[in-house]
């Protein structure tokens, strides 16, 4: 949600960059959305579950843990949209992407956090509590590698190579 889109194109006006940038962000925005809803549609539909009962305290803070974590998501990758009513025709399309730009970091982020917490979940119920934090760890890593680390990273050799 940083790099290329954010730079002016020849010609383009800061009225029409906006646009762009909003248009980007929706588009990304709609892959995300429709995943943790998803996931989270997924995780309020356990309790009714026979097993779900068996479930010892911790992994039912795990479960509750991932349960308002995924609904953390959906509250700010659809702000955007809610933000996008209350502005429409304010003339603050700069301000809206930009507040909607670290709504969707922070969406994401809490998105991360979400299936790290089912993954370690899903490993506790099956195999145990050692594996669940081990692979839990380590789906936390790979988010923050693939959607923090790698993108940086892309854009310091970019920048480096220009």
């Amino acid at each position: 949600m940083t790099g290329s889109s954010d730079d002016a194109r020849p010609g383009e006006t800061p009225t029409q960059r906006a646009d762009r940038n909003w248009d980007e962000l929706l588009q990304e925005l709609r892959v995300a959305q429709t995943g943790v809803q998803v996931l989270t549609g997924f995780l309020l539909t356990l309790p009714f579950q026979a097993r779900f009962t068996h479930l010892d305290a911790v992994q039912r803070a795990t479960y509750l843990t991932a349960v308002v974590l995924g609904v953390i998501s959906i509250a700010l990758l659809i702000a955007p949209v809610s933000s996008h009513r209350l502005l429409f025709r304010q003339h603050k399309k700069r301000v809206l992407v930009e507040t909607s730009n670290r709504l969707a970091k922070a969406g994401l982020t809490t998105l991360g956090l979400t299936v790290g917490s089912v993954i370690l979940l899903v490993f506790d119920v099956v195999v145990g509590r050692a594996a669940g934090i081990v692979v839990g760890a380590a789906m936390l890593l790979l988010f923050l590698l693939v959607w923090f680390v790698l993108p940086r990273a892309v854009l310091a050799r970019a920048n480096d190579s220009a």
